[in-house]
């Protein structure tokens, strides 16, 4: 390895799944009800080897150094194993959650999985034996300062295991984070989040609403369950279910992460009870109209008493008329 390469310590989630793989570290990725094999970083090399076993590798080194590590694969049954290596790429799914991208079968991978070689994709392990097995990372010339996650998969009888690898080129590095697209769906308030920078981040989210009257939601900044990717975008939904029933609110978002500014958007929505507004519209309709009835009927029963009642004339000769049989 390089003498010129520093390797230095990061916090990154160091227990997440691969794609269809079980959740968990290095070891608990092969561990299943039937461990009939399991693969790991080699405690006995790499760039900080511990006597317990690293959960992932780590590696460092500038656009066109050629890095070496050493993945161990261990049979400790009592028959013989062959297991197949090959290396794959790392991504977030729509949803923010980690994968890989298994390119069996298909075109070598374009990002930091298709930089790996291993000494030998197929190992064929005795039983009761560990097999260490060198593998290289060669770092194109032109590649981009920054984290380039990968990962290492080891199958064998349609059985997955997978290792992290977190490689960064040396370099610059930024860390930054956006939220956007902020919209309020029925009980649930959704958001993307866009990795903008070169480093992987473990977002914090903040979560402020605040009505006519006053605020109405106030959550303070919390780690999100994500890892999040240079340059992926995920969308995610923060629960809401006692928001008011009847106000105009403003919701703002603030997402931040170690080393990255803090980002904030704001959507407004005006929560409107439509049934019980269409109920009680109903209800003033029907004593509007009963109203309206009532004063027209009133007016035709003051017409038609007026009708009979005797004009002035006619009001003369019954006078008259009343005199003269006096």
């Amino acid at each position: 390895m390089h003498p010129g390469h520093r390797f230095a310590a990061v916090c990154l989630l160091a227990a997440v799944g691969l794609a269809g793989l079980p959740a968990g570290g290095a070891a608990a990725y092969a561990a299943d009800d039937d461990p009939s094999w399991s693969v790991a970083p080699s405690s006995g090399s790499g760039t900080r080897p511990a006597e317990d076993g690293r959960p992932y590798f780590y590696m460092e080194g500038a656009p066109g150094a050629v890095l070496e590590d050493t993945v161990a694969v261990t049979n400790p049954g009592d028959k013989p194993a062959t297991v197949k290596l090959r290396a794959a790429e790392a991504y977030n799914r729509a949803d923010g959650s980690f994968a890989v991208r298994d390119s069996r079968g298909e075109a070598r991978p374009h990002g930091a999985g298709g930089w790996l070689s291993f000494a030998d994709d197929e190992v064929r392990i005795p039983a009761r034996t560990r097999a260490e097995v060198p593998f290289t990372v060669a770092v194109p010339d032109g590649a981009t300062p920054g984290d380039h996650p990968a990962a290492l998969i080891a199958e064998m009888d349609g059985r997955k295991a997978g290792v992290r690898v977190h490689l960064r080129v040396s370099g610059p590095t930024l860390s930054a984070v956006t939220v956007e697209d902020v919209t309020i769906e029925g009980d649930s308030i959704s958001y993307a989040l866009v990795n903008r920078g070169n480093t992987v981040l473990t977002p914090k989210l903040a979560v402020r609403a605040d009505g006519l009257f006053g605020e109405v939601l106030d959550r303070a900044a919390r780690t999100l369950p994500v890892e999040l990717l240079p340059g992926r975008k995920v969308t995610l939904r923060e629960p809401w279910t006692d928001r008011p029933a009847f106000d105009s609110v403003r919701v703002e978002l603030t997402v931040s992460a170690d080393g990255a500014a803090a980002d904030s958007e704001a959507a407004e929505l005006r929560i409107v009870p439509w049934a019980a507004v269409a109920g009680g519209g109903a209800l003033f309709a029907g004593f509007a109209g009963l109203a309206v009835f009532t004063v027209r009927r009133r007016r035709a029963a003051a017409a038609f008493a007026a009708e009979l009642q005797p004009q002035d004339g006619e009001r003369e000769l019954v006078s008259a008329g009343t005199g003269e049989k006096q």
